[in-house]
């Protein structure tokens, strides 16, 4: 007789995969039938953009791994740079990113 504890493992794995294959699946399925002018594609780009932003400033005020030995200004002001970089330069993000980067790997160095 197996034992349940010896398959647990691939369970959870076959469950995983599960749930990320089946979400891209039902994405990609219904992508060409959701209008870009729609609620629910608002909706969606809404709770993404705060997702993100969400993300942002726990890696911030809450970092963890390397970053967690930083000051809280640096990441404060490395931020703010790159935000008014972006804000100036009307949405560059990849410019923004750069400079914010840059700025971030100077102050460490």
């Amino acid at each position: 007789m197996i034992a349940l504890n010896d398959h647990w493992p691939w369970i959870v794995l076959a469950c995983s995969a599960l749930a990320t294959y089946a979400s891209r699946f039902l994405g990609a399925a219904l992508s060409g039938r959701i209008s870009p002018q729609s609620a629910a594609f608002a909706w969606v780009s809404c709770v993404t953009y705060a997702l993100l932003a969400a993300l942002i400033v726990r890696m911030i005020l809450f970092p963890m791994g390397a970053l967690a030995s930083t000051g809280l200004g640096t990441r404060l002001g490395t931020a703010a740079i790159a935000f008014i970089v972006f804000a100036v330069s009307r949405g560059n993000l990849l410019l923004s990113l750069t400079i914010g980067v840059g700025v971030f790997v100077y102050v460490l160095w």
